[in-house]
């Protein structure tokens, strides 16, 4: 018998309900043909290091840079 589902916070989720006895031995197979979205990362790698005149601190302090607030 075969049940179709996807992976949600890192658990298999069933696409429809099932009654399976507690302690039921699965065999998981992943579908090869599903692409994976990309990674935040691989989605922006090549703008990496494209700002080179961004000061140290811009992640932790972008509000006081943008915005004129208080430095943390």
């Amino acid at each position: 018998m075969t049940y179709r589902g996807h992976i949600k916070n890192g658990s298999i989720v069933l696409d429809e309900p099932v009654a399976l006895p507690e302690g039921a031995r699965v065999e998981v197979a992943v579908d090869p043909t599903i692409e994976t979205a990309p990674s935040f990362y691989d989605r922006f790698a090549d703008l990496i290091g494209s700002c080179p005149d961004l000061p140290p601190d811009m992640a932790e302090n972008h509000d006081h840079y943008l915005h004129g607030r208080e430095k943390k």
